[in-house]
């Protein structure tokens, strides 16, 4: 009953307000007396907790937003900070079907509650979960391999190239990054070329980064996709002349650090074909794209109308549990088949392929793939809108819920604006929106929310964006 009240009501305020209203509101517990241990303990402060990780966490370990969020709880597109404040998640693609999603608390709980143990027993979870997977995915691509996170995927999928190959190098594409183990910080420029790398070593030959908005070669036509894929073919003459040979191509379906971006048509299926005539295997990093979340299609690569040797996985495997998978050909599987024992102590483990098989499950039953597609084009034309209203926005790109908005100073010379992507993203946070800022300038805002993410969401997103690029900071 809201007492015939409407927008309002005595003795409720905003959590931002509660320090003003207690220092003028009498303490009712004044007159009770009721014990403190009848309290709920209201735990450490976020001031506390920040205190606690400079003293016992590594210092390069990062906070995000200039006012950091202390979060507690997860539900569907939204997270909820200490105060009970809800903040609709725009870039969380690891909570894929949605934070703390019913099916898959049961069902982890259910197989926790019963067995979890490693993959030298015979169980059948392991075998639902890869037929499942398989199913998602084309022939000849048969073969699982089950491990932990989208870095180890990465790293074995290293391995099986250059076992298969017989080969070292990689080729990979200009501010990738491919995951934090030693090997992978290696193929990846996004790292090894900023702040603490150590530049590029000789296995590693960079690719131009095929950016149809600021690269070389503007478009995204199939043209521009075999003009992008001829510098793969220079980059392998080079090695060549140099007397290396190429075990791998690694390339993300949609680049994530790279700055969001989409690729041009035919460029996988060109760069595949001067790759595999160069002896090499052609690995596809859908860590961040796969699963549905590109809409159109399951998986990134086959917006590309290609099949790679190798496919990495991770992320959104497990709502938030750490899975991730390589799955390869059987030819790569039987060469990867040498003696040598592979074992991952907890890839595969029952637990963490109930929790798998539950996200197919909801993507499936949920329709969460087309709601990807149908929200996502949805948000990219309200975006597309904005983008003929403001000069700030230079681009709008992305397929599905992966979506880019790269921000310059002048569309003419695409004179990059970091500071305003990181303005606008802390702007929406106090807003109660949740986005974050990437690329190599670090001026493209991104957009990877859970895939539960509807219209509505993204009504409010655009009128919030709107509001915010009206301030006379942000004119250019």
């Amino acid at each position: 009953d809201m007492l015939d009240r409407e927008g309002e009501f005595p003795g409720v305020a905003y959590a931002s307000q509660r320090n003003i209203w207690l220092s003028i509101c009498v303490d009712p517990n004044l007159i009770l007396n009721i014990p403190q241990n009848k309290f709920p303990d209201p735990g450490k402060s976020a001031e506390e907790i920040l205190y606690g990780r400079r003293q016992k966490l590594g210092h390069n370990l990062s906070i995000s937003y200039a006012e950091h969020l202390h979060i507690v709880r997860g539900d569907g597109q939204y997270l909820y900070d200490i105060n009970g404040r809800a903040y609709l998640d725009g870039v969380n693609n690891v909570c894929h079907v949605g934070h703390s999603h019913p099916y898959i608390v049961k069902n982890a709980y259910k197989q926790m509650a019963l067995l979890n143990t490693n993959t030298r027993y015979l169980h059948e979870n392991i075998i639902q979960y890869a037929e499942k997977l398989l199913d998602t995915l084309p022939d000849p691509l048969s073969v699982c391999y089950f491990v932990c996170s989208g870095s180890e995927a990465n790293e074995l999928a290293l391995r099986l190239a250059r076992t298969h190959t017989g080969h070292k190098d990689v080729i990979v594409i200009d501010s990738a990054y491919h995951g934090n183990s030693s090997s992978l910080i290696n193929l990846s420029p996004y790292k090894f070329n900023s702040n603490g790398g150590q530049g590029k070593k000789k296995h590693v030959h960079i690719a131009q980064i095929p950016d149809g908005y600021r690269g070389e070669y503007k478009g995204y036509t199939k043209e521009v996709g075999a003009l992008y894929a001829n510098k793969v073919k220079n980059v392998i003459s080079e090695a060549h002349e140099n007397g290396r040979n190429i075990a791998a191509f690694f390339s993300e379906s949609i680049l994530g650090c790279g700055g969001q971006v989409v690729l041009p048509e035919g460029y996988l299926k060109e760069s595949f074909k001067h790759v595999r005539e160069a002896g090499g295997v052609c690995v596809s990093d859908e860590v961040q794209v796969g699963f549905g979340r590109v809409g159109t299609h399951f998986w990134g690569f086959e917006s590309q109308d290609v099949v790679p040797d190798i496919v990495t996985m991770g992320k959104p495997m497990g709502n938030g549990h750490p899975i991730g998978c390589v799955v390869t050909t059987q030819e790569i599987a039987n060469s990867f088949n040498n003696g040598m024992e592979y074992f991952n102590t907890f890839g595969g483990n029952p637990v963490s392929c109930a929790i798998g098989s539950s996200v197919l499950d909801i993507i499936k039953n949920e329709e969460l793939q087309e709601n990807a597609h149908e929200c996502g084009e949805y948000l990219m034309k309200k975006l597309l809108e904005l983008k003929e209203k403001y000069q700030l926005i230079g681009n709008v790109r992305g397929l599905g819920l992966f979506i880019g908005i790269e921000l310059v100073l002048n569309r003419d010379t695409l004179e990059p604006a970091p500071l305003e992507a990181t303005y606008i993203a802390n702007k929406l946070k106090d807003m109660g929106i949740l986005i974050s800022t990437d690329g190599p300038l670090h001026n493209v805002l991104k957009l990877k929310p859970p895939i539960v993410f509807n219209t509505n969401d993204a009504d409010l997103l655009v009128e919030s964006l709107d509001l915010i690029l009206q301030e006379n900071c942000l004119r250019i």
